[in-house]
């Protein structure tokens, strides 16, 4: 049991295992983990090392990467997305974990509570399932007219349950239909825009899910052509041509991550550092992509608007 502990101690400086479900390319990047580490005195490859683990958008992959990183004795692994930190959690027990999710991380069993985690992990818990509702009723003021708005969730991840839960009791009074759409790839994708014309959706909601996060192009160019207002879970999505978003700031996220990778190093105990959760939630609109579909978009919106994209 000591062996592993001797080993790191040996090493010349810290090693962190970077887990992550996107590639190298993936925005927001490293760059902003790697500030809050540096709040905290580290800079990579001054004082502490990292090992990249990239699963490409692949849940299947995770499991033997976070294996690899705890043969390789990192001194830490950061988690980015609910798979990853998953399979973090069942690859190791001592190895301290930060993670992000947009699960609940008590019910996802990562942690015992969010004030007191209590085990080897901590992080940041981004909402993305709980704000479901809120973004069902910004898409439904953005057009007024649709009376069947479908969620998109991909049944592969820990998000989707959640998020159906969120959709299905946010309407229960508002006389919405909300059909529920799945896909896990990248064909089933289009076949879901397709579908969501067929039942004459006038909107469609995307879960927050990792895989649906690396396929951002994808969904922004199929709701352009098959010209059905589309809401998303990650500013990217709107800077790339998508409708509206709604979620957490992800580079903050990151940073915040970083930050607490760096007091673990300093010595804290995951098990004494609160899974923070945001206080603010950025929405963002294109009103290009509006004009194109014919939207007009309200005041309200353009005035609670984090940025408007025009």
């Amino acid at each position: 049991m000591a062996l592993p502990v001797a080993a790191r101690a040996q090493r010349a400086m810290p090693v962190i295992g970077y887990l992550h479900f996107a590639g190298p390319d993936y925005k927001p990047t490293a760059a902003a983990f790697l500030r809050g580490l540096h709040d905290t005195g580290y800079a990579e490859g001054g004082n502490v090392a990292i090992e990249y683990r990239w699963a490409e958008g692949r849940y299947d992959r995770l499991p033997g990467l976070a294996a690899d990183l705890v043969a390789r004795q990192v001194d830490l692994i950061a988690a980015f997305g609910p798979p990853p930190a998953r399979a973090a959690k069942d690859a190791t027990s001592t190895i301290p974990i930060v993670f992000e999710v947009g699960n609940d991380a008590v019910a996802a069993g990562l942690v015992a509570s969010l004030a007191r985690p209590g085990g080897n992990a901590t992080g940041v818990s981004i909402l993305f399932t709980q704000v479901t509702g809120k973004r069902i009723a910004l898409l439904s003021e953005l057009v007024p007219q649709a009376k069947v708005i479908a969620v998109l969730v991909n049944p592969n991840s820990p998000t989707a349950e959640p998020t159906i839960r969120e959709a299905q009791e946010a309407v229960r009074a508002t006389g919405l239909q909300v059909p529920l759409l799945k896909a896990a790839t990248e064909g089933e994708i289009e076949a879901a825009f397709a579908t969501a014309i067929d039942i004459h959706a006038g909107g469609l909601v995307v879960a927050a899910d990792p895989f649906f996060d690396t396929r951002r192009e994808q969904f922004v160019n199929s709701a352009s052509r098959h010209a059905i207002p589309t809401s998303y879970f990650e500013r990217d999505f709107a800077v790339l041509g998508g409708l509206i978003s709604y979620g957490t700031s992800l580079d903050a996220v990151y940073r915040s991550m970083g930050s607490y990778a760096g007091r673990i190093l300093n010595g804290e105990k995951p098990a004494d550092l609160p899974v923070q959760q945001p206080t603010k939630f950025e929405l963002v609109i294109n009103l290009q992509t509006a004009k194109t579909l014919g939207l007009t978009v309200p005041p309200s919106l353009l005035a609670t608007a984090e940025e408007v994209i025009e």
